[in-house]
């Protein structure tokens, strides 16, 4: 079974569930007028789809007049006709125009008011939701099925509203005028729904199947151009390209499936129109020279042109009906997105004093002086042994505190429990001797400065991307930064200094350049606490000494934990602390601990002996 939140599996029912939709209906309630305003355009163009036949069939009977036997048409009554077209234009186009603009509001607003309860939601929830929850099935909630509910409700219910109010409507007309006659021609809806609802189905799912694959080839794409060097080394050319062939074999597959269903599904449906008209031309050709209740041409050309209207709202309404049992999995995945309780959320006390992450009351946060405890803290992630078990830690405000050991230690997770990204499950962390859940997670946010491993930079300059540390940063605080974490020298090589794009992800900059950049995000923000997540052990040689000058520079006054990879760069910390299996094992400064000859001692006589080695090579 799979470690993640949220898989494609556990949402395919397509059975309806009123509950849901319920929900997601009320996304529609601000909406409530343009909905309303497009059903009565839409009931009005009903009408006029009934009344244009009624038209044609005025200029038949009494224009040209087959029925009297005439020769000469009356052609007096033409200026008629045309007011009658001209009347019937302007109201349809007025009608398609009104209910184009509302159905298209309710598109475009719905689609965003879903995003935005999303987006919002998404940004309450704690790094642990994202831990668990792949990004590619967050984003496809944010898009595709968004897009598809919102399409759904607006021109979904249009087409489903038309199709229903003309086939009522048509329904009415034709007993009204002939009741016959309209039994010949509603006995073949039950026929024309089946036939519909039934291929409409199936060729939904094989479209379905085919956007799977889809996504699937367009995956492969993206790992086989991402990973091309990868794959020349290890000589994957031939797997990969099987691999490719398989799936690209199955789009075809799937594709002539569904041209197959849909080049079966339209002859079918005009064969059964077919013989409507067929038997509609008997009945009412019998009755047109039927001597007794005569029928006129103009009443026959009507019915006939009513045989072939039923077949668009019937195909209307059974696409709306296959359409909306796929929409079901959309809606629960949406809800199911919306509806996440976060495993991390402040109390209701708390927020009255604090605020929200929308909302900070930022005159009650109290100052953070940088005293941080670890009181008996066992810890367990969802997935995975405990990984602390009655841990305690003392740090007094500004002491760098680095943490080493082998991966699977604990490392992370004490940074992780110190940024409140996860919390205890047992056992309290002090904040300057408060546990830090009696204080709001914006006011630890707002004090934490976090440099990753890896750093993510957002698409523009490198002076937006500096400023998110203090979005009310000056130009002239945001170069101070740069210049603090010597990143000011590179900055100013590029053309357009510090208004070069930084690209998506950072990608026009090196990693080191990315590294710096972040670094001086994070001393902006001007922090209590300072972590640093291994950020220097994907740098070379010469920008790991210019973070760590940097680092010597700015640690001072900060309570800081460093998570080290290389242990050259921790030998100035005030304590380090040698993790193994969630414990401490050893702890000191880097004198006493290489005098323990004990475990750090190892650790860093090997990685010297290895930095040594890797010197002499080169």
């Amino acid at each position: 079974m799979s470690d993640y939140l949220h898989d494609e599996e556990n949402f395919t029912s397509q059975k309806f569930d009123w509950a849901v939709w319920k929900k997601i209906f009320a996304f529609m309630k601000p909406l409530k007028k343009a909905v309303i305003l497009g059903m009565l355009a839409i009931i009005v163009l009903a009408v006029t789809d009934i009344i244009y036949p009624y038209i044609s069939a005025f200029a038949i009977d009494d224009i040209i007049r087959p029925n009297e036997g005439l020769a000469t048409p009356d052609f007096s009554k033409l200026p008629l006709l045309i007011v009658y077209f001209m009347a019937f234009m302007v109201v349809q186009a007025t009608m398609v125009y009104v209910f184009i603009i509302f159905a298209g509001r309710v598109q475009t607003e719905l689609a965003f008011s879903i995003r935005e309860k999303a987006f919002n939601h998404l940004q309450e929830l704690p790094f642990s939701y994202y831990d668990r929850t792949r990004v590619g099935w967050i984003m496809a909630r944010m898009t595709s099925d968004s897009r598809n509910l919102s399409e759904i409700l607006s021109w979904g219910l249009i087409d489903l509203a038309w199709g229903v109010f003309l086939m009522v409507f048509l329904t009415l007309f034709m007993f009204i005028i002939n009741w016959k006659l309209a039994l010949v021609v509603i006995a073949l809806v039950p026929v024309l729904t089946v036939v519909s609802i039934f291929f409409r189905k199936y060729i939904l799912k094989a479209y379905r199947s085919i956007r799977k694959v889809n996504s699937k080839i367009t995956g492969a794409y993206n790992e086989d151009i991402t990973g091309a060097i990868t794959s020349k080394t290890l000589v994957l050319e031939e797997q990969n390209y099987n691999e490719f062939d398989m799936l690209t074999f199955d789009m075809k597959r799937q594709s002539i499936r569904a041209h197959l269903l849909q080049g079966v599904y339209f002859p079918i449906m005009l064969f059964i129109i077919f013989i409507g008209i067929a038997l509609v031309y008997y009945v009412g050709g019998n009755m047109v020279i039927d001597p007794i209740a005569p029928i006129s041409v103009g009443t026959l050309w009507l019915f006939t042109n009513y045989v072939w209207q039923f077949f668009d709202p019937v195909n209307n309404i059974a696409n709306f009906y296959a359409r909306f049992q796929q929409a079901q999995a959309s809606a629960e995945r949406i809800v199911s997105l919306i509806e996440t309780e976060a495993d991390i959320t402040d109390r209701a006390d708390v927020i009255e004093k604090y605020g929200t992450i929308f909302d900070y009351k930022k005159e009650n946060f109290e100052e953070l002086i940088g005293d941080v405890e670890f009181k008996n803290v066992d810890f367990k992630y969802h997935v995975g042994e405990q990984v602390l078990t009655n841990f305690n830690l003392k740090v007094k405000a500004g002491q760098s505190i680095a943490l080493v050991g082998h991966t699977g230690a604990g490392k992370s997770t004490i940074i992780n429990l110190i940024s409140r990204f996860y919390e205890p499950t047992a056992g309290e962390i002090l904040i300057d001797g408060v546990d830090y859940r009696e204080r709001s997670l914006g006011w630890l946010h707002s004090n934490l400065g976090y440099v990753l491993q890896t750093p993510h930079l957002f698409s523009g300059s490198v002076m937006e991307n500096i400023r998110y540390g203090k979005l009310t940063a000056t130009d002239e605080e945001v170069i101070e930064a740069a210049k603090a974490v010597e990143a000011h020298g590179f900055i100013m090589k590029f053309e357009d200094g510090y208004n070069t794009e930084c690209g998506e992800g950072g990608s026009r900059l090196s990693v080191g350049q990315k590294q710096l950049v972040s670094f001086a995000r994070a001393i902006l923000a001007d922090p209590r606490i300072l972590i640093l997540d291994e950020a220097t052990s994907s740098v070379d040689t010469e920008t790991e000494q210019l973070i760590q000058n940097a680092i010597n520079k700015l640690l001072k006054g900060r309570t800081s934990f460093i998570v080290a990879h290389r242990l050259s760069t921790i030998v100035h910390s005030d304590v380090i602390l040698v993790l193994e299996d969630g414990e401490i094992i050893e702890s000191g400064t880097h004198k006493e601990l290489i005098k323990k000859n004990g475990a750090y001692h190892k650790l860093y006589t090997n990685q010297y002996s290895e930095e040594m080695l890797e010197l002499s090579i080169r």
